[in-house]
């Protein structure tokens, strides 16, 4: 019980940042960076920021934050489809982090706990001092959880990075980014059963999806060091509560502050897939499509399938039967994450329905099963299971 709560809060607590009140380092420009797919570059800035400051824990826990993005980029899990459902905390497919990026993250999120800690015992009653802290715990917490796997060994810095940042908002009710890590972690406990909700009230977590929400809305309005976190994470709540009209607003946000992340433009267009709005789905990706075949950076694992796949099963809902098909051969013809591979083959069962070939499509679907569950898309095996039963039809 305690595993399942911990996938669920640390799933969306994002690794929140600050550049520090000392004015001497402004590390919004490493982030900006960061956040438009410029990985190398934002890792030499905060190198940088680290040899110019190396008591500072911000530029540490910046090179941490950098070095745990750049794992889950190379991984192929950045996107909101994998963790809109139940998600398993030790997934085989997910090869483990290069040695030189966990080396990286695991000595500077340590370090910028250390200086946390100290910053919080020279100055108990620091608002800022239990920010960083909080901050940097929770970062921690977060990768133990999402890249090791180890859930239980993520709750205890979890906790801490709560009541860290429930003490900032005691200190200063003004400091709003430190709403973030609040707002998620009640947020996220709340949409637990009541068993688990109970549990993690008993191990310090608070609960309340209204109130949770709203925090995270005001730090992402609040032009501090959590803005942009709050913005992702305001991003996939509103798609888990299917408040599509709300996270298109939030996308048309990320685009203009993030022009070079392709992956926004992606995450718009599966925003408006499970809104059934193919037709904005395609504009989107016709925007997608002219920024990836002009960007010649590094592609997330699995990315070309994934930008594939998605275009496939927009032109299937716009009945361009011909052109869908050829996008989902692409697909499964990439290297790409198995709920990818499994969709794209629940897609072309759809397609053998349409055509009337009962025998290929079951076929397909038998697969699409396999590779979901090998996956752990559960959504994607009981769709399959669905379709095995009943032919595809259009409504």
């Amino acid at each position: 019980m305690v595993r399942q709560l911990m996938i669920g809060c640390v799933l969306l607590v994002p690794a929140a940042t600050s550049w520090g009140q000392t004015g001497t380092h402004d590390l919004a420009r490493g982030f900006d960076l960061a956040y438009n797919l410029d990985h190398e570059g934002a890792a030499s800035f905060f190198e940088a920021a680290v040899a110019a400051a190396p008591d500072d824990p911000a530029p540490h826990r910046g090179l941490a934050v950098v070095s745990w993005l750049r794992i889950l980029f190379l991984r192929g899990t950045m996107t909101v489809a994998d963790y809109m459902g139940q998600v398993s905390p030790r997934n085989l497919e997910l090869q483990a982090p290069t040695a030189d990026l966990a080396a990286t993250f695991l000595s500077h999120s340590l370090r910028a706990v250390e200086l946390s800690e100290a910053l919080v015992e020279a100055a108990p009653d620091d608002p800022e001092a239990h920010y960083q802290l909080g901050a940097s715990l929770g970062l921690a917490a977060s990768y133990t959880a999402t890249v090791e796997g180890k859930i239980l060994d993520a709750l205890r810095p979890a906790k801490q990075a709560y009541a860290a940042h429930e003490r900032v908002l005691e200190l200063d009710p003004e400091r709003k980014d430190a709403m973030l890590i609040v707002g998620s972690y009640q947020y996220l406990v709340s949409t637990l059963p009541l068993p688990m909700r109970l549990m993690a009230r008993l191990v310090g977590f608070g609960a309340g999806k209204e109130e949770g929400v709203r925090l995270i809305r005001e730090a992402s309005r609040y032009d501090g060091e959590t803005q942009t976190e709050a913005q992702f994470g305001l991003l996939l709540i509103y798609n888990r509560e299917r408040e599509y009209d709300a996270a298109q607003r939030v996308l048309r946000t990320l685009k203009r502050r993030f022009p070079r992340n392709r992956l926004v433009w992606l995450e718009a267009a599966a925003t408006a897939l499970r809104d059934d709005r193919p037709a904005v789905a395609a504009a989107n990706l016709r925007s997608g499509f002219s920024m990836l075949e002009s960007d010649e950076r590094a592609r997330m694992f699995g990315e070309d399938a994934l930008w594939l796949y998605t275009r496939g099963t927009t032109r299937l809902r716009l009945e361009q039967d011909a052109a869908s098909r050829a996008d989902l051969l692409a697909a499964i013809d990439r290297d790409a994450r198995l709920w990818v591979t499994g969709r794209a083959h629940l897609d072309l069962g759809r397609l053998a329905d349409l055509a009337g070939d009962r025998t290929a499509a079951s076929q397909l679907y038998g697969q699409a099963r396999a590779l979901c569950d090998d996956g752990r898309d559960r959504r994607g095996v009981d769709a399959a299971k669905r379709l095995q039963k009943r032919p595809f039809r259009r409504r």
